[in-house]
């Protein structure tokens, strides 16, 4: 008698789960370990961090500009910048400490298409150069954006990014932009506005729980997550790293306990019918 009550019961109940969505992770494992160990080579003008298996399984790895904030060098965010390699990432970290204006960043770009085509590198015809993304902290968040009037870069993160830039002159490329709730120096709400005068790209807007203008360092902190899945999304297509972002029930949407806002403006939401 108690097996014919309990069995509809649990079929019921299993059929109502299947109707309820799950909620993702915000998170996920975007911080977490991945598949690749990361080498480092220290140049004149940058610092590249890149998988040892580069090429592996015919992959073609797509390219990281990175930006420093004001009067800091590759190695303070080595981490962070070591993780990105992990996950299948070559970064290009301009060595610069005042990079606002991109210039050696983009440059990083011309050092990249130099490799791909030498027989002699490690990079040789392993480099996506299709797909370009620029990365930062602080000033190097604000040259992030500045590198993005170059065309050659397809997506941005700009992590408490400083003032010094016009989001309305970049053209073609996404925007992520990441702020600290308890941010003294760049102000959530500076941030914010440059996400908003940036309607005419795909764009969100993170403000992360508990924060400060340091968060970045060494390793990436609770912004670490959010940018490596951004940057798997747009850079290698990976429709489980854009549930963070994308979806009525994205991770971020449902999972507040790292951050405090999220927005996504229409023009994102539009670019992930891609």
């Amino acid at each position: 008698m108690l097996r014919r009550i309990l069995v509809p019961v649990t079929a019921a109940l299993t059929a109502l789960t299947l109707l309820i969505p799950v909620p993702v992770q915000a998170a996920g494992d975007w911080a977490g370990q991945a598949p690749f160990t990361p080498q480092v080579r220290i140049d004149l003008v940058h610092t590249v961090y890149y998988p040892r298996e580069m090429g592996r399984d015919g992959l073609r790895h797509p390219v990281v500009l990175w930006g420093n904030g004001t009067g800091a060098i590759p190695g303070v965010y080595s981490g962070l910048l070591r993780h990105y390699a992990r996950q299948g990432f070559v970064v290009v970290a301009a060595n610069t400490p005042t990079s606002n204006f991109a210039i050696s960043m983009r440059w990083g770009i011309d050092l990249m298409e130099r490799e791909n085509a030498d027989p002699r590198s490690v990079f040789f015809r392993k480099v996506d150069l299709g797909r370009i993304a620029a990365a930062g902290h602080s000033q190097g968040g604000s040259a992030a954006i500045n590198a993005a009037l170059d065309k050659r870069v397809s997506t941005v993160v700009a992590m408490a990014p400083g003032p010094l830039n016009d989001p309305a002159l970049v053209r073609d490329a996404s925007i992520l932009y990441l702020a600290g709730e308890h941010d003294p120096i760049v102000w959530p709400a500076l941030v914010r506005a440059m996400y908003r005068r940036s309607g005419h790209l795909p764009a969100g807007y993170l403000e992360m729980r508990g924060a400060s203008h340091l968060e970045a360092v060494p390793s990436g902190g609770s912004m670490r997550a959010p940018s490596t899945a951004w940057l798997r999304y747009w850079l290698f297509d990976d429709d489980r790293a854009g549930r963070a972002f994308f979806g009525e029930h994205c991770g971020y949407c449902v999972d507040r306990s790292v951050v405090t806002v999220f927005e996504r403006n229409r023009a994102a939401q539009r670019s992930t019918a891609r």
